[in-house]
């Protein structure tokens, strides 16, 4: 094998990190045999360096790394398999190909990951017949047995051999993993030109279980090409009755009423594409992100576009993978279009993850600038100023013509309501938010919010107070709404409810400051002074805001006046 291309500088670390490690107290007896390379690093410390990064989030810069140190000592296993899997994630498949890991020693997750990479490389490289052999003998095993039982039988007809590629599929009817085996049958049937067997096949899946509204488009487009478009407007007809109205299926639908032209039949690479990116989806609802991203990656590698990019990207987010994440998303240029726009979303949503609201901006900013007649952009945008107590840059988008519409959805107003609370507007943020609450009359955090309102203004406290109470018996988990319940209860003067309640708020959000404040209250109203004191210190440790934290500062000083209604227990 021979060995890549080396850089002559090593890309930096995130975060200003140097690539000189300490020597660690024990290098492993296998290590200290080996070179170091041009510049003196040896290899164990390219392997740490390479690892560390990987293991935040720096798959690319981790693989080059690792790749180092696996050029200077090729036979060890570790190395091999931790740049393998670093290869894997940062989307260098070529590389991973090359370092596929084999032998009795090799855990399956990554033995049969090489297998799958290096059978999709050889169709990469257009050898079907070198692809067929790694997997026509040898099926790809579990835990990649899905994608590779998916992939298999387009290898097959890419190599010639339709007899395998068309055969039948094997398992219970109505299981997922048959039911898109059987829809990657219909395309190659479909291919192969037999219609009416690639239709029988349609039909079969349409009548499972769930089948309708997983397969529907397929069916259509397949009896669009076959100039039924009367029927495939049927189908499609049959199918939003069944299922709700469904963007995809109207768009179909208008295409098929107008004689548009349909979708052309995708070839036998893209069909390979498509299997891999159905794996991925299915790995993805159950969880294992990491999985999905790799088989996203080797459909890419087969058919690039900036969608299957950006899916890969959000797999990654998924899987805590962020700073991964964005480095995909920002290969997705401009000249993508939507997709450009969904990527800018995507990463300002992993820096958000992050609490990096400033460069979450940023990025939507890039999203509004490049779309700025998107609502939903708009909306997340006037959303961030807002996280940044930019309040009036935020309210001019929420005021303006995007979001301030006749058909407007309750988030808006909500939204909107939170705004001119912050900016003092408490009548406007009282209608906004009780227009939402029309809208939503059962939404928790409609009802809290403008119960809050209602309490902590003192305009109307007992009504606030019911608002608060269906919140809390809706969602009664949320700490939240059980410190406006406690302080609704306090400023009705039912100091010991209040105490209560205002307890197990504080439990589920400790680190709340104006929780711990309102608590600190309520102690001192039923002659608890000394953990008053002591909530109200606890809150200045909590980064309050200016307002609040003058506000403690006094009540430490000088205490609170004595209850209005003259009694530390209040109503029952």
């Amino acid at each position: 094998m021979s060995a890549p291309a080396l850089a002559q500088e090593a890309p930096p670390l995130p975060s200003g990190r140097s690539v000189e490690l300490p020597p660690p107290s024990r290098m492993p007896e296998i290590w200290e045999a080996v070179p170091v390379d041009d510049e003196g690093r040896s290899v164990y410390g390219l392997f740490l360096v390479g690892r560390l990064a990987a293991t935040e989030g720096e798959a690319g810069i981790g693989a080059d790394y690792l790749r180092r140190a696996q050029v200077l000592a090729p036979d060890i296993e570790t190395l091999q398999l931790q740049a393998f899997t670093s290869s894997l994630i940062g989307g260098d498949l070529a590389y991973a190909g090359r370092l596929a890991p084999e032998g009795e020693t090799v855990p399956p997750v990554l033995a049969e990951a090489g297998r799958l990479v290096e059978a999709v490389q050889h169709l990469v490289r257009g050898d079907a017949a070198a692809a067929y052999a790694v997997v026509a003998t040898q099926p790809i095993g579990r835990p990649h047995a899905r994608p590779g039982t998916y992939v298999t039988p387009f290898i097959a007809a890419s190599a010639g051999d339709w007899e395998r590629a068309l055969a039948p599929v094997q398992g219970r009817p109505n299981d997922i993993n048959s039911l898109f085996q059987r829809s990657h049958r219909a395309h190659l049937l479909e291919l192969r030109g037999d219609h009416a067997e690639a239709e029988a096949e349609y039909q079969r899946l349409i009548a499972s279980r769930g089948g309708r509204q997983l397969f529907t488009l397929a069916y259509g487009e397949f009896l669009e090409r076959r100039g039924r478009r009367a029927d495939a407007v049927e189908l499609y007809d049959v199918t939003q009755a069944e299922v709700g109205d469904d963007p995809s299926l109207q768009a179909a639908r208008a295409r098929a009423a107008g004689r548009g032209r349909p979708p052309v039949l995708p070839t036998l690479r893209e069909g390979t594409a498509m299997a891999l990116e159905n794996a991925a989806l299915q790995s993805s609802i159950e969880g294992a992100h990491e999985f999905s991203a790799v088989y996203l990656r080797l459909a890419y590698a087969l058919v690039p576009n900036p969608e299957t990019l950006l899916n890969v990207g959000v797999s990654l987010a998924e899987g805590n993978l962020e700073v991964a994440a964005r480095n995909t998303f920002a290969r997705i240029g401009p000249d993508a279009g939507p997709y450009y726009v969904e990527a800018r979303i995507q990463s300002a949503l992993s820096y958000q993850e992050e609490d990096r609201p400033e460069d979450a901006l940023a990025e939507l900013n890039r999203a509004f600038a490049a779309n700025p007649e998107d609502s939903r952009v708009a909306y997340l945008l006037a959303g961030q100023l807002a996280d940044l107590e930019r309040y009036e840059e935020a309210l001019e988008l929420a005021e303006g013509p995007l979001l301030n519409t006749a058909d407007q959805d309750f988030s808006v107003r909500f939204l909107r309501a939170g705004l001119y609370d912050a900016l003092g507007r408490l009548d406007e943020a009282e209608a906004e938010l009780w227009a939402a609450l029309q809208a939503r009359p059962d939404d928790p955090n409609i009802l809290n919010y403008l119960g809050y309102i209602w309490v902590d203004s003192g305009r109307r406290v007992d009504q606030g107070a019911e608002l608060i109470a269906r919140a809390a018996e809706i969602d009664p988990g949320n700490a939240n709404i059980q410190d406006s319940l406690g302080w609704a209860r306090y400023q009705q003067g039912r100091y010991e409810q209040a105490v209560g309640i205002l307890e197990g708020a504080v439990d589920g959000e400790p680190a709340n400051a104006v929780i711990n404040d309102h608590l600190g209250d309520a102690y001192w109203q039923v002659g608890r002074q000394r953990e008053a004191v002591f909530q109200w210190n606890r809150v200045l440790t909590l980064e309050p805001d200016a307002e609040l934290r003058t506000a403690v500062e006094q009540k430490l000083e000088s205490g609170l006046p004595a209850s209005p209604t003259g009694s530390a227990n209040g109503a029952s």
